[in-house]
């Protein structure tokens, strides 16, 4: 049955449930690998492409109010200046002279897959390659990749947010050809969405509407796709252009928005997605601009997989 998303209650969580929650679900932990190799706890290792082509991270730290704990230009002039319109995560493999990052970006119309390699100190790029997937993605809003090991057993697929509400998965084979194409309609009122859980039998994602309402999209691997869809909260989630995710301790997440407008954005805490019932808690605004303007996840090789939901 084809499920669209619309508003609804706001529920609110007493102070007093809000803070054991949070104690128990947000023990600190390394937050995964990130081009630097330096953990940090509960904190999102925020990449982004600048408008001049350059790879960025920063993290954010979920403290009170949150705090950008480092910066610094992964890869100097890695694309043409203003024409990546969307990004999936990025892996960073460190190595002794600097980082190699992978993954897939929107270049126009094309899906690309990106490799190079830098200087750490610099950002200096030592070599590099785009492979063109394919066409036709100029009508796209969102693209993902989740990628899930476990002993002999390993999966990855991508997905992709079409402007007229049609979510697309592929599953990708390990010589990177992309097959099982699927597709499911009504999500023409999702502004961005972010990967929040990777387990063997599913990925889910946090989203937020155009009417201000957030979501969990859980996406069984089965085919064919059949997304779940609950509400997490019923308004005031409209602002944001950009969401950014990463796991914190064994079942939290954090949660960086990004409103675009105002070149602003806030940072939460939230425990493991249970509906309405979920627990977020605000950490606040951070307290620098953030202007560049495609926004994504880093991971690393070794990062241990989400399990937000």
């Amino acid at each position: 049955m084809k499920r669209t998303l619309v508003a609804g209650p706001v529920t609110v969580i007493p102070a007093a449930i809000l803070a054991a929650i949070l104690a128990v679900g947000f023990v600190s932990t390394s937050a995964g690998a990130s081009p630097r190799a330096v953990a940090e706890a509960c904190a999102v290792d925020l990449g982004s492409v600048t408008a001049g082509g350059d790879h960025r991270t920063q993290i954010m730290t979920a403290t009170s109010p949150p705090t950008r704990t480092y910066e610094h230009i992964v890869g100097r002039d890695v694309y043409p200046d203003g024409q990546v319109r969307l990004s999936a995560t990025m892996t960073a493999d460190a190595n002794a002279g600097g980082p190699e990052v992978s993954g897939y970006l929107v270049i126009g119309d094309a899906l690309d897959k990106s490799f190079y390699a830098a200087n750490f100190s610099d950002g200096e790029i030592l070599h590099s390659s785009l492979s063109r997937v394919g066409g036709g993605w100029a009508g796209f809003t969102a693209i993902d990749q989740s990628t899930y090991s476990a002993g002999s057993f390993h999966r990855t697929n991508t997905y992709g947010l079409r402007s007229d509400g049609v979510l697309f998965r592929w599953t990708v084979d390990t010589q990177g050809v992309w097959r099982n194409k699927t597709s499911y309609p009504g999500f023409a009122a999702v502004k961005s969405m972010t990967l929040i859980s990777q387990t063997r039998t599913y990925d889910t994602f946090l989203a937020n509407t155009r009417g201000g309402a957030l979501y969990t999209i859980h996406i069984p691997t089965a085919t064919p796709l059949k997304p779940i869809v609950k509400l997490v909260r019923g308004s005031t989630w409209q602002g944001f252009e950009a969401l950014v995710a990463q796991r914190c301790g064994q079942y939290g997440t954090v949660l960086v928005g990004i409103d675009k407008d105002t070149s602003s954005a806030y940072l939460y805490a939230v425990g493991h997605a249970n509906g309405t019932a979920t627990v977020i808690q605000g950490r606040g605004k951070v307290a620098v601009a953030l202007d560049d303007p495609v926004y994504f996840h880093w991971t690393g090789p070794a990062a241990v997989p989400p399990f937000g939901e």
